[in-house]
């Protein structure tokens, strides 16, 4: 009884050792582009999902991600060029990134790209490309 309560304790540990990473969510905002607060719901909603499709090809991210409570955080940015340089350093580092762009029905143009999902990835990691910037 005591060397298998050992057993499951020293296996904890290394649960723990291995996954001290915590995962996160960052959604990328365009402010520019003056969305209505229903508009930029759906467009961080269309966001999620596409990432959470796209991390479903790693699924010990997506665990890790899952184990470290699915956080997703919002932020924003000024400018098209802004979230296209985001974009660009977040796959720099090996990050998943994942653009929407708008079909334009209703207050943005057709094509605008309106939100970035980034991650999700360990936090650490993720701040190195997003850290700077403030939540919307």
């Amino acid at each position: 009884m005591i060397l298998m309560s050992l057993m499951i304790s020293i296996t904890y540990f290394y649960f723990l050792q291995m996954n001290l990473d915590y995962y996160k969510l960052i959604l990328v905002v365009r402010t520019d582009l003056k969305m209505g607060k229903g508009k930029v719901a759906a467009q961080c909603a269309h966001a999620a999902v596409a990432a959470y499709k796209a991390v479903e090809n790693y699924p010990e991210v997506l665990h890790a991600w899952e184990r470290s409570g699915q956080a997703k955080i919002t932020v924003k940015v000024d400018s098209d060029s802004a979230l296209k340089e985001i974009a660009k350093q977040a796959v720099a580092v090996g990050l998943l990134a994942n653009t929407i762009k708008d079909a334009g029905h209703t207050q943005v143009k057709p094509g605008s790209r309106t939100v970035c999902a980034i991650g999700p990835g360990p936090a650490k990691l993720i701040d190195q490309v997003t850290g700077h910037l403030k939540l919307f």
